[in-house]
């Protein structure tokens, strides 16, 4: 499964690279505010972290360009009450590949699926009667829809927000699905 997954990533890299004077290239990274939405009904707490990665625009035409990104994120999410608190660490390698509408030169809106790949899980309990840390197994894959927008300046910073609607179940129980806001800044190359 891993393999599968860095060899389409290597497939879309490439790809982007076929018309090279509208393609550029860059890093990014940013601040996650992550949850997790149990049957449509629950949303949890949030979890705190962060992402970074790589990325590959290439220009369909004036207003219209496709982007690939690799990236590491930190999701999850966390529960209170007045005796423990209850953090669920999810870590991913995602792979969005987004549509961007340049209504403007500088300004832009995405949307796009993503898949994502978890690479650590840990749950950790605190609390007056409990305090421990388990690792549990839950689905190793995830998927689900990006939308966003941001500003994009002449010299290639970016400045973006996106929110991830998760679609596939983190675990069996309860229809648990990720839900992530991100805020990120970019540099092409």
């Amino acid at each position: 499964m891993k393999n599968l997954f860095f060899t389409i990533i290597c497939a879309l890299i490439i790809s982007l690279n076929t018309n090279a004077q509208d393609s550029n290239f860059g890093i990014k990274g940013g601040y996650n505010l992550a949850a997790v939405s149990y049957d449509n009904d629950y949303e949890t707490g949030q979890r705190h972290g962060f992402h970074i990665g790589i990325y590959g625009e290439s220009g369909i035409n004036e207003n219209l360009a496709l982007q690939v990104e690799f990236l590491y994120s930190q999701q999850g999410y966390q529960l209170e009450n007045s005796n423990a608190t209850f953090t669920q660490k999810l870590d991913y390698l995602n792979l969005p590949l987004l549509l961007k509408l340049y209504p403007t030169n500088n300004f832009y809106l995405e949307a796009g699926p993503q898949a994502g790949l978890a690479i650590s899980h840990k749950e950790e309990y605190e609390g007056s009667f409990f305090n421990a840390t388990q690792e549990i197994d839950p689905d190793n894959f995830d998927w689900g829809i990006n939308l966003g927008g941001g500003f994009k300046t002449d010299s290639g910073v970016s400045l973006g927000v996106r929110y991830h609607l998760g679609m596939g179940d983190i675990y069996d129980d309860g229809n648990p699905k990720n839900r992530v806001w991100q805020f990120s800044v970019g540099f092409d190359f």
